[in-house]
C-alpha cells in the first residue's frame, strides 16, 4: 500500500514539475508579415540643405556728382532694365554739353580752314613762290586740325553721356529697394553708398550644400556600378513652412571646392520663382535626384536603429526571426534605401514586430501594403514582395 502511495506522489510530482515544459512546447510559432525581397532600380534621392541668392543684385550708385531733384520710383515695385529711378541736378551737364558742343563747331572749322590752306599751297606746288617747307607745314597744321576735332568729338560725347547719366536707371530687371537718398542730397560720382538696390527674383538661384563624404560615396557607388547618374539632374524644394516649391530646378553649376569650417561642397541650381516665393536668403531643404541605384526598398516602419544609428531589421531564416545589419543610402517614398544586409529571396518582416526578439520561432505570412498603408494577408497564389509595397504609405501595425 505504501510503495502505491509513493508512486502516485511521484507521479503527481512529475506532472507537477513537466507542466511548464509541457506548456513551452505546446505554445504556437508567432505569426509575422513578411514581405520577399527583390533587388530593384530605385531613384537615388539626396536630401541637403540650401539656402535662396539672388540671381542678379546691383547697386544703384551715381557716375556724376549732385544734388538728387527726383526719385523717380516706388519702392517694393518691379522695374525693367533702363526703367529711371533718381534724376541729378543737370544744369552744370547741360553746360557742359553746350560748351562741348562749341569746341566741336569751332574744330570743324580749323580742320576746314588748314585743308583749304593746305589744297591751295599744294596746287602751287610747282611754281617758286611756294616751298616744300610750306607745304609740310601746312600739312601739319591740318593735321593738327584733325586731332583737335577728334578730341572736341571725344568731349561732346562724354559731356553727352554725364548729362544722360543725371537720370539714373536701373541696369536689370527686378525689385526695387527702398531709396537710400533723400531728395536735395549731394551725392557724388563712385561713392561707395548706395543710393539703392535692384534685385533680380526670377529666376532665383538655391545653393545646396552636401558634404563631401556624400559625394565621394556617389562617386564609389558609380564606378562599383551601383548607381547609374541622370542625364539632367534636377533638384525640387521644401519650404520653411513644410510646403513643396511647386518649381524643379535645373542644375547650374557643381561644386569644385570644399569648406575649410564645414567640410560641404556647394552646388548651385536655377528655379523659376514667378511669384517670388523664394526670396535671398531664405532656407530650404533640397532633394536631388542623382539617378538611379540598385537597391531594396524597406519600409521605415519594418526598420529600427540603435542608440549609435545602426539601421537594422528582421527576416526570416528557417522559421527563425533573425536581425540583420542594414546599409542605408537615403529614403524614398518613406522607404529606407538598403544596398547592403539583404540578398534577393529574404523575407523581410514588416508586420508583427511587437515583442519579437531574435532566435524566437516565427510562422511567416505573405502581406502586402494596401492603399493606405496597412500590411494585408495575401492570396497564396499572389506576389507577396518588394514591389507590391505602397512606398508613398508603408506604415502598418502588427496583427
Amino acid at each position: 500500500m505504501t510503495f502505491f502511495r509513493n508512486v502516485g506522489v511521484a507521479v503527481g510530482w512529475g506532472a507537477l514539475l513537466a507542466g511548464p515544459s509541457v506548456a513551452l512546447a505546446q505554445t504556437p510559432p508567432k505569426s509575422v508579415g513578411v514581405i520577399e525581397m527583390r533587388l530593384t532600380e530605385v531613384p537615388r534621392i539626396v536630401t541637403v540643405p540650401g539656402r535662396a541668392s539672388a540671381n542678379s543684385r546691383a547697386s544703384i550708385r551715381p557716375q556724376v556728382s549732385g544734388l538728387v531733384t527726383e526719385i523717380l520710383y516706388q519702392p517694393g515695385t518691379a522695374l525693367s532694365e533702363g526703367d529711371p529711378m533718381f534724376r541729378i541736378d543737370p544744369t552744370t551737364y547741360e553746360a557742359n554739353l553746350t560748351d562741348a558742343q562749341a569746341n566741336l563747331d569751332s574744330a570743324r572749322a580749323a580742320v576746314a580752314a588748314a585743308q583749304s590752306n593746305y589744297n591751295r599751297l599744294n596746287q602751287l606746288r610747282s611754281s617758286a613762290s611756294v616751298s616744300e617747307a610750306q607745304i609740310e607745314t601746312a600739312r601739319t597744321e591740318l593735321e593738327q586740325a584733325q586731332a583737335s576735332e577728334l578730341a572736341a568729338g571725344a568731349a561732346l560725347r562724354l559731356a553727352e553721356a554725364q548729362l544722360a547719366w543725371t537720370t539714373i536707371t536701373s541696369p536689370i530687371d527686378g525689385m526695387a529697394s527702398v531709396a537710400h537718398v533723400s531728395v536735395g542730397d549731394l551725392v557724388t560720382a563712385s561713392q561707395t553708398d548706395m543710393m539703392a538696390t535692384v534685385t533680380q527674383l526670377d529666376p532665383i538661384n538655391v545653393d545646396v550644400y552636401g558634404p563631401s563624404v556624400g559625394v565621394l560615396s556617389v562617386l564609389e557607388d558609380i564606378e562599383a556600378g551601383r548607381l547609374t547618374i541622370a542625364d539632367e539632374i534636377h533638384a525640387s524644394l521644401t519650404l520653411e513652412t513644410g510646403r513643396e516649391y511647386q518649381a524643379t530646378g535645373e542644375l547650374v553649376a557643381p561644386g569644385y571646392e570644399v569648406s575649410t569650417t564645414t567640410g560641404s561642397i556647394a552646388t548651385r541650381f536655377r528655379f523659376d520663382n514667378p511669384d517670388r516665393r523664394l526670396l535671398p536668403g531664405m532656407f530650404v531643404r533640397a532633394r536631388i535626384n542623382v539617378g538611379v541605384a540598385k537597391a531594396f526598398l524597406v519600409s521605415q516602419s519594418a526598420a529600427t536603429r540603435d542608440r549609435i544609428g545602426q539601421l537594422s531589421a528582421f527576416v526570416v531564416e528557417d522559421g527563425k526571426a533573425v536581425r540583420r545589419d542594414l546599409t542605408e543610402q537615403g529614403t524614398y517614398q518613406n522607404n529606407w534605401i538598403v544596398t547592403d544586409g539583404l540578398a534577393d529571396g529574404d523575407l523581410l518582416v514588416v508586420d508583427g514586430l511587437t515583442g519579437l526578439a531574435p532566435g524566437a520561432d516565427v510562422r511567416t505570412v505573405p502581406v502586402a501594403f494596401d492603399a493606405n498603408g496597412v500590411p494585408r494577408p495575401v492570396e497564396p497564389d499572389a506576389p507577396a514582395d518588394a514591389a507590391d509595397t505602397d512606398p508613398a504609405s508603408d506604415t502598418g501595425a502588427a496583427e
